[in-house]
Formats: C-alpha cells, sequence, structure tokens
C-alpha cells in the first residue's frame, strides 16, 4: 500500500507569501519520508564513518609509535644519567637526611631504646670503671650524699660579684 500525499498547493496558503521562508515548509512534498530541509543523512553517514575509521587509524598510529619508543628505550645499553646507577646497578640512595620509612614505628622504637639507657645498667667507659646505673637510683644516690659544690672564695674586703658574671668571677667597687 503506498502513502497518498496531499496535492502540492500551487498557491500560497492564507497569511504566507510565496516569497517568503516560511513558505518553503508549509507543505511535504510527494514521496518524502522526512524533511529534506533539515539534514542529509547520507552525509551525516558518510561522516560518522570517517570519523570512526579516522579515530581507528589515530589510534592504531599511537600504538606503534608507542610500541617503537619501547623498544627503543630497551635496546638502548648506555644508562641516561651514568652518575646516578653505581657499579652494581643499584639505585644510587640520596643524600642524608632522607625521609623516615615509617615515622610513628621509628618513633616508638627511639622511647624504647632511650627508656631502656635510663632505667639500665652499663658501662660508659670501662678502662676507667666509668658505668651508667637507672636514673632512679642515681637520683635517690644524689639526695644522699648532696650535690657537689665548688668551695667558697675568700672574703676580700672590697670585692663584689660582677653582675654580668652571674657571681662567678669578683670585682672592686666603692662603697
Amino acid at each position: 500500500m503506498e502513502h497518498e500525499h496531499a496535492p502540492v498547493p500551487t498557491t500560497a496558503p492564507a497569511g504566507l507569501a510565496h516569497d517568503s521562508a516560511d513558505y518553503e515548509y508549509a507543505f511535504t512534498p510527494p514521496g518524502a519520508g522526512y524533511e529534506h530541509t533539515d539534514a542529509n543523512v547520507w552525509i551525516l553517514t558518510k561522516f560518522g564513518l570517517w570519523l570512526v575509521i579516522s579515530a581507528v587509524v589515530i589510534h592504531a598510529g599511537l600504538w606503534l609509535a608507542f610500541a617503537l619508543f619501547v623498544e627503543q628505550r630497551a635496546a638502548k645499553t648506555e644508562a641516561e644519567f651514568p652518575l646516578a646507577v653505581e657499579a652494581s646497578d643499584q639505585p644510587r640512595l640520596p643524600a642524608e637526611p632522607r625521609l623516615q620509612r615509617s615515622p610513628s614505628n621509628e618513633a616508638f622504637d627511639f622511647h624504647r631504646q632511650e627508656n631502656a639507657v635510663l632505667n639500665g645498667y652499663g658501662w660508659i667507659n670501662k678502662e676507667a670503671g666509668t658505668v651508667r646505673i637507672p636514673i632512679e637510683q642515681a637520683m635517690r644516690l644524689m639526695l644522699e650524699r648532696g650535690l657537689p659544690s665548688r668551695p667558697e672564695a675568700a672574703a676580700t674586703p672590697g670585692m663584689m660579684p660582677q653582675d654580668s658574671s652571674g657571681g662567678r668571677t669578683m670585682e672592686r667597687r666603692r662603697q
């Protein structure tokens, strides 16, 4: 069954002049399945096909270029930065100080070592017979024996401690 179309008007509909832009859209030509003035389907289809083909070609070209660059890098025998690699082909470590790998673990280990020194016995100088004792015991001994002090200097008449020395040196002052 064939579609029947209204006959093509030869005169403009009421209110439309023959030379106006809307006159072109006033009727559908016989045999038209879509509006011919909107888009050309064949041109849009060709554009889409060329777009897909060019995308495939571009991606294939990029893949080949990347493969070529990887192959060139693998074939390169000389190190790019010869000072950065030692003779053992192990990467050289940066200069000290370096970043900590796990600061919380290192802080815990440091605290544990310091507590072991403060609360334990050990040699400071074995030849001289100097030992380290726990801090609690050292404080108790200090209280029992008293703090060491230097002997007081004999008072000399007219001599006063200097202000800037905190009492370590004496000066003559007028009275």
